[in-house]
């Protein structure tokens, strides 16, 4: 009887992953994913109010989004939401926030004012503080992480509230193959404070994994499928025998040996940035709206499959696509101002399936590029009955299977 409702079980849960993944496929769909967040940037002068992006992200069926401050109006306006915000400490404000007095200041003006009515879930002390030009801030780091901590400890919050910081792949020393991960000799000393706070606190390890940059700097020896989610021939790992077909998962799986390497094995570690940008100058291979609309489309699959690396199976894998606006105000390159999945207008950049409840045909028809869309009515139709049936079809065989028994 046991082995009756198991297989019941297994068949449903076959059936809806397969419908779900053909809704994804035409654009026509979006279920929520836990372990999916998106990143909400602001540096623009063109973009929608807090309240508009809740009423975005809450049609889309985002339930995490992060920020890259304590910006009171987004988290006035996020309160009674279902979404938890993942708010960040300004890089330049660590010096001050390692006197634990300042950090109880901190935590008392910025976050418990609005908790619990604003879910905050997680504290990013820093962005990226040791970078290939610069690592001035890094030695504040883990006092003003712990500062923050025992703060949020004196206030109660630290059972509702995690402490971590996003770290860039700059410091990792080796990346491949991933068994050989390790950190950068100048920062072995602080990863190890590091990694022992959060272990200590039961926190993540957050890394911006962009394997864009990996394939804009090197185009003719790393293969745009690979890095793209498309199906390609992958890569074995000659130490592990691990098969990576695809580079983030390579990336991630890279930081865990390092961590290991330190001493430390049960860290869980999450994408705090990921993305493509859909323009780019000159030199900045590949950002085009095609490879960003296909990058971002494959990983939303991998999200609703809820994979894990090749070294954590079991584990799903937690991801913020970077990120939610196209930010005109961003300094650096092209490619900084195009990460965005939407204008700032709403409309989206291009579609990857995040087809909000409250969008029309006709929004989908101004977008920049649909995947989904058609320049023949008739194909459109065409598109429509496929699904149709193929839901059908589906249907009768779930049917079928669950009568037997």
């Amino acid at each position: 009887m046991s082995n009756m409702f198991s297989r019941i079980a297994v068949t449903n849960y076959v059936v809806v992953l397969v419908f779900s993944l053909t809704f994804l496929e035409h654009g026509l769909l979006f279920q929520r994913v836990s372990s999916l967040g998106i990143n909400y940037g602001q540096v623009g002068d063109n973009l929608p109010p807090p309240d508009k992006v809740l009423q975005l992200l809450g049609s889309l069926h985002i339930n995490k989004t992060r920020i890259y401050d304590t910006n009171p109006k987004v988290l006035t306006s996020f309160a009674n939401s279902n979404i938890e915000l993942f708010v960040t400490v300004e890089n330049q404000m660590l010096p001050s926030l390692v006197d634990p007095q300042q950090a109880l200041q901190w935590v008392t003006s910025r976050i418990k004012p609005y908790f619990p009515a604003t879910k905050i879930g997680g504290i990013a002390v820093g962005n990226e503080l040791y970078t290939d030009d610069d690592s001035s801030l890094i030695g504040y780091l883990v006092p003003a992480m712990m500062s923050i901590h025992a703060a949020l400890v004196q206030t109660g919050l630290d059972k509702y509230i995690q402490v971590s910081t996003p770290n860039s792949l700059s410091v990792l020393q080796e990346s491949y193959p991933p068994s050989a991960g390790c950190f950068r000799p100048q920062v072995a000393g602080v990863m190890m404070q590091l990694l022992s706070f959060l272990h200590s606190t039961k926190s993540p390890f957050w890394i911006n994994a962009y394997p864009y940059f990996a394939y804009k700097d090197s185009p003719t020896k790393i293969p745009l499928d690979y890095v793209l989610f498309n199906p390609n021939p992958g890569m074995l790992d000659p130490y592990t025998k691990y098969h990576y077909d695809n580079m983030l998962y390579a990336q991630v799986d890279a930081v865990i040996f390092a961590m290991a390497r330190l001493g430390f094995k049960d860290i869980e570690v999450g994408v705090s940035e990921t993305g493509w940008p859909s323009k780019g100058d000159g030199d900045e291979i590949g950002a085009t709206v095609a490879n960003a609309a296909v990058y971002n489309k494959n990983l939303l699959k991998r999200q609703l499959l809820g994979e894990g690396t090749p070294l954590r199976k079991n584990m799903r894998l937690d991801v913020y696509l970077f990120a939610l606006f196209n930010e005109d105000l961003k300094p650096g390159p092209t490619s900084e101002r195009n990460y965005g999945l939407y204008q700032p207008d709403e409309t989206m950049a291009y579609n990857v399936g995040l087809l909000s409840s409250s969008q029309s045909s006709t929004s989908t028809t101004n977008s920049i590029v649909s995947l989904t869309s058609s320049a023949s009515t008739d194909i459109k139709r065409g598109n429509q009955r496929f699904i149709y049936f193929k839901c059908v079809y589906l249907l009768a065989i779930h049917m079928l299977i669950t009568r037997r028994y």
